[in-house]
C-alpha cells in the first residue's frame, strides 16, 4: 500500500539517546529526558535509527539530455468491419475555472489519504467539502504510477482527480515523491522499506512530471516537489544537499510549466529540526543554502515556499523567542506554530517577499501511548482550539504572504491507536468527525 509519508516536522522530545529519523509509517522508541535538546524530528521520524543504504558515496544525481516523454499507447480507431462498438465513455468532469497562482490569505486546505480505496476517497471529499475547505492535498507516489520507464498506471489517479473535479470547488495539490526502484537503483530506507530519495537521472523525473502534468492539465492546481529534503532519510541515505534539490526543483519547474504553464509548482515543506549534518539540516539553515543554491532567487524554481508548522505544546500564538525561554514548550524556536515566521524573514532577505508561503501540514497531537509525543500531547479539545486560532493568527497577522494552510489530517482509514499518525488526525479512520473537524467546519472562513 501507498504508505502515509505527508507527516509533521520536528516533533520528538530528545534525550541523550541515539538521534533518529522518522520512517514513513513511523514506530516511535525512544525514551525522553525531562528536558528537551536540540535534537528533535518530525512525528514521523521517529522509528528509523539507521539511515539508509547507501552512504555518501553514492551516486549522485545527474540530468541527462531530454527526450520526449513517453505517452500512452492510443489504441487504433475501429474499421468498418463488424467489430462491434465500443461502449460509450463515461464522460469526464469539467475542467475546473482557472485560477491565479496568487492565493487568499489563508486558503483552507487538509491532507487525505484518499488512493486505495474508491468507496473512501469519495466519502472523505465530501467531508472536506462539507466543511468549507477548498483544498486536498494527496501524495501521488511516482513508484506506484511508473514502475517500468514509461509504462503508467493512472487508475488510482484518475478516480481522485476526476471526483474531486466532479464534486467541484475542491483544488487538489498533489505531493510529488518516491522515485521507484529502476530510476533510484541502490536507494532504499530499511525501516520503511521503500525507495525514499531522488532519482538518478532528473531526466527521469521529468518526463513522469510530464506525463502526470499532461493528463491532468487544467484539474490539478499545485504539485509540491518531494517532501522534507532537509531529511538523510529522504534523500538515500545522502547528507541532505539543498544544491542537488535545488538542481531537482529547477528541472520539476521546467518540465510543469512547459505543460501547464498556471500550474503552481511548491517546494518541498522542511522538517523544523535543530539536528545537524549527516542526519539533517535545521531548516533554517537548509532554506538559506537552497537560497544562495539558486543563486539568491526562487525564480525557476517555484512559484510558493512549502513549510511544515507543527505547534507542539504551545498555542499557536507563542513567539519563537517564548519557545526558547519556556522549557515546558520544548526550549527551542523551532517548538513552535510559528516557526513559519523566521523561514518567511530568510525568503524577505534575500528579496523574496512578492512570494507566498504555503503550511504545507500543521497541527497538534493527542498521542498518550508514543513516548516520543507525549512530552506535548494536548487534549483533542485543545487541538480544536489551536487549529482554529492558528487560521485566524494567520489571517490576521500574516496577510497578504501567507496562501494555503493545510491541516492534517482526514486519517487513513487503516489506522489504528498504534499509529502514532491516529493521534494528529481530525477524524477518526470510520470517518466520523473528532472535535477538531467540527471546529474547522464551523469557523469562519
Amino acid at each position: 500500500m501507498i504508505l502515509p509519508g505527508l507527516l509533521l516536522a520536528g516533533c520528538v522530545r530528545p534525550s541523550n539517546s541515539t538521534t533518529v529519523v522518522r520512517a514513513t509509517v513511523p514506530k516511535p522508541t525512544l525514551t525522553f529526558a525531562p528536558k528537551p535538546t536540540f535534537t528533535p524530528f518530525s512525528p514521523t521520524m521517529a522509528a528509523q535509527v539507521a539511515p539508509a543504504e547507501p552512504t555518501d558515496t553514492a551516486t549522485p544525481m545527474v540530468l541527462r539530455t531530454e527526450t520526449p516523454a513517453p505517452t500512452d499507447t492510443i489504441p487504433a480507431e475501429p474499421t468498418d468491419t463488424a467489430t462491434p462498438a465500443p461502449p460509450t465513455a463515461t464522460p469526464l468532469p469539467p475542467l475546473p475555472p482557472q485560477k491565479s497562482l496568487r492565493m487568499n490569505s489563508p486558503e483552507y486546505g487538509v491532507q487525505a489519504f484518499l488512493w486505495w480505496r474508491p468507496e473512501i476517497a469519495e466519502r472523505d471529499l465530501l467531508m472536506i467539502k462539507d466543511m468549507g475547505f477548498t483544498w486536498v492535498k494527496q501524495t501521488f507516489a511516482w513508484r506506484d504510477i511508473e514502475q517500468q520507464k514509461g509504462q503508467y498506471d493512472w487508475s488510482h489517479t484518475d478516480h481522485i482527480v476526476y471526483t474531486a473535479n466532479k464534486y467541484g470547488g475542491l483544488d487538489l495539490l498533489i505531493r510529488v515523491d518516491d522515485a521507484p526502484d529502476w530510476a533510484a537503483p541502490g536507494c532504499k530506507n530499511p525501516a520503511a522499506g521503500i525507495i525514499q530519495g531522488p532519482p538518478r537521472d532528473l531526466q527521469d523525473f521529468a518526463d513522469f512530471l510530464r506525463a502526470l502534468v499532461g493528463r491532468y492539465k487544467g484539474r490539478i492546481r499545485a504539485y509540491e516537489i518531494w517532501n522534507e529534503p532537509n531529511l538523510r532519510r529522504e534523500w538515500c541515505g545522502r547528507t541532505p544537499s539543498p544544491p542537488e534539490y535545488a538542481q531537482m526543483l529547477k528541472v520539476a519547474y521546467a518540465a510543469i510549466k512547459s505543460v501547464d504553464p498556471n500550474a503552481m509548482v511548491i517546494s518541498a515543506g522542511l522538517t523544523p529540526t535543530g539536528t545537524g549534518p549527516p542526519e539533517a539540516l535545521p531548516d533554517d539553515v537548509y532554506l538559506d543554502q537552497l537560497y544562495q543554491a539558486m543563486g539568491g532567487s526562487s525564480d525557476g524554481y517555484f512559484d510558493v515556499l512549502g513549510v511544515h508548522a507543527p505547534g507542539y505544546k504551545a498555542p499557536p500564538e507563542t513567539s519563537p523567542e517564548e519557545a526558547v525561554s519556556n522549557p515546558a514548550y520544548g526550549g527551542h524556536r523551532f517548538f513552535v506554530f510559528r516557526r513559519v515566521e523566521d523561514l518567511r524573514a530568510i525568503m524577505e532577505r534575500y528579496g523574496d517577499g512578492d512570494k507566498q508561503v504555503a503550511v504545507l501540514e500543521f497541527g497538534w497531537t493527542s498521542d498518550p501511548i508514543h513516548q516520543a509525543y507525549a512530552w506535548h500531547r494536548v487534549t483533542e479539545e485543545e487541538k480544536a482550539d489551536y487549529m482554529v486560532r492558528a487560521y485566524r493568527w494567520a489571517a490576521e497577522h500574516w496577510a497578504p504572504w501567507i496562501g494555503l494552510m493545510s491541516a492534517i489530517y482526514i486519517a487513513d482509514p487503516d489506522w489504528t491507536e498504534q499509529d502514532e499518525q491516529y493521534w494528529w488526525a481530525i477524524t477518526n479512520p470510520d470517518g466520523t468527525p473528532r472535535p477538531a473537524y467540527i471546529a474547522l467546519k464551523q469557523m469562519p472562513k
